[in-house]
């Protein structure tokens, strides 16, 4: 029976995602009225359901007592109600993990609906004649999809029918169902990481490992400014990307073929990812820069500082990092002085080092180096941790440093003579340039306060050089 006057709110149930709730119903001597789904109100504070995004509406329309439907879990969420009559439902989880046959069951009518999470075998049988069974979902119907089905006869599930299923109508489809024992559970979403071979790609794969879960593509296996990307993919079958790809070229960025490599790398590739993102409701995480900013300031860079790129490949990440900000979730990471598995500025010193080489460093550019694995376990922690969506600055903490400072550490770490290194200042080492150099912020100092507040603390970079070091050398 419709309940009316009942205030809107939510009931978890044993299968985690899985949620019952109680709708308010406006009736009258002419019938009734009901919000079926309010996003504002359904998502707010107090309900938190899911922004899930529906695509389509569907309505069963059903005759007779005793229709009964399912069990059929597919790779998109359902938000399920009833328009007229009355059900008894049944839903199994059948994802990957601790809860995989978890039953729950409950009478729904009117008054009533429930939110079914991706993975979640969806039954019911009707309880009423002209029983109007709706749902929404957030994604089409696909023969590439990957669907799990669970036969309603099931003896783990072992559902307590209200009619015996001997006694109605079911499809032979239905019928003939796997038992549990034989359903592979569906598994989860999955991360796609771009940019594989570079240096952060390969400190993210060390961390997040080799699992059907995450795919890592190159520039060979996924082309990013491909007109065709948005369809080159389930994207639905994706919660979130990791864009570790980008052109890093600096300093070739400033002649013209580089500009439009970098451009097409850095700002078109971007814009493709952020399309797909908000279209598919995915996180999208953009690496970035400090040369988004033009190192003018005193102190260290917040998120909240206005950007004021010097150079095009600064231009590129600031073109970038304002297109992210369009997505409803994100994470744009800014970093600076990057140190990972590939050429890199401390190998560099430390083969200068071993070869009797006496460079020459710029002594006037201040920073911190941020280490990829740090970048990788930082991505990681917002991610797991469902921190705010937003710009985090991620750098190497402790004692601001030059890059001269950073290569006599260098020197002397590796067991030679620091003083073998001659200072120099930005502007003589430009003069004496005989290709293109691009411009490079003289303060790239990023506060990481509103990273350690979400739970993650940088590791010192000086620290993290000695065991970068060793780790080379051992």
């Amino acid at each position: 029976m419709t309940q009316f006057g009942k205030a809107l709110s939510v009931t978890p149930t044993p299968i985690p995602g899985l949620v019952v709730l109680d709708l308010p119903v406006h009736g009258d001597s002419r019938g009734w009225f009901k919000e079926n789904w309010q996003r504002e109100k359904m998502t707010a504070t107090g309900v938190e359901l899911p922004d899930f995004g529906p695509v389509q509406n569907n309505i069963s329309f059903n005759d007779a007592v005793g229709t009964t439907r399912g069990i059929h879990a597919e790779p998109w969420d359902k938000y399920v109600s009833v328009a007229t009559g009355r059900i008894f439902g049944a839903w199994v989880d059948l994802r990957e993990g601790p809860t995989f046959g978890a039953v729950f069951t409950t009478e729904l009518d009117p008054s009533k609906a429930i939110f079914v999470p991706r993975g979640v075998g969806n039954s019911y049988q009707t309880l009423e004649p002209d029983t109007a069974y709706t749902y929404l979902v957030n994604d089409h119907w696909s023969p590439t999809a990957t669907y799990t089905f669970l036969n309603l006869a099931d003896e783990t599930a072992a559902i307590d029918w209200p009619i015996p299923l001997d006694q109605v109508e079911i499809s032979e489809k239905d019928k003939n169902h796997p038992r549990l024992s034989e359903v592979v559970p569906m598994a989860g979403k999955k991360i796609l990481v771009t940019g594989a071979n570079g240096q952060l790609g390969r400190a993210l794969r060390d961390l997040l490992g080799d699992t059907p879960q995450v795919e890592y593509t190159t520039r060979d296996t996924l082309d990013l400014t491909s007109p065709t990307l948005a369809t080159d993919r389930r994207w639905r079958d994706y919660n979130t990307i990791i864009n570790a790809a980008a052109y890093t070229a600096v300093d070739t960025a400033e002649t013209p073929t580089g500009r439009t490599a970098a451009w097409a790398s850095n700002v078109t590739a971007t814009a493709a990812l952020a399309r797909i993102a908000t279209d598919n409701g995915l996180t999208l995480v953009h690496v970035s820069s400090d040369y988004v900013y033009d190192g003018t300031r005193d102190g260290e860079y917040t998120e909240t500082d206005p950007i004021s790129p010097l150079g095009v490949y600064g231009q590129t990440k600031a073109a970038a990092d304002t297109i992210v900000t369009t997505v409803p979730r994100h994470y744009i990471i800014r970093t600076s002085w990057v140190i990972g598995d590939g050429n890199n500025f401390v190998r560099t010193m430390a083969s200068l080092a071993e070869r009797g080489i006496n460079p020459t460093v710029v002594d006037d550019q201040t920073g911190r180096l941020t280490f990829t694995t740090d970048i990788a376990q930082g991505i990681h922690h917002l991610l797991t941790a469902a921190a705010p969506y937003g710009v985090y600055n991620l750098t190497g903490t402790g004692q601001p440093t030059t890059w001269y400072d950073i290569a006599r550490h260098v020197y002397q770490l590796i067991g030679h003579d620091p003083d073998r290194i001659t200072p120099v200042t930005t502007h003589d080492y430009y003069a004496n340039a005989t290709a293109p150099i691009a411009p490079r912020p003289r303060n790239s100092l990023l506060n990481t306060h509103k990273l350690t507040a979400s739970g993650f603390v940088p590791a010192d970079a000086g620290k993290r050089l000695e065991a970068y070091l060793a780790a080379e050398r051992s």
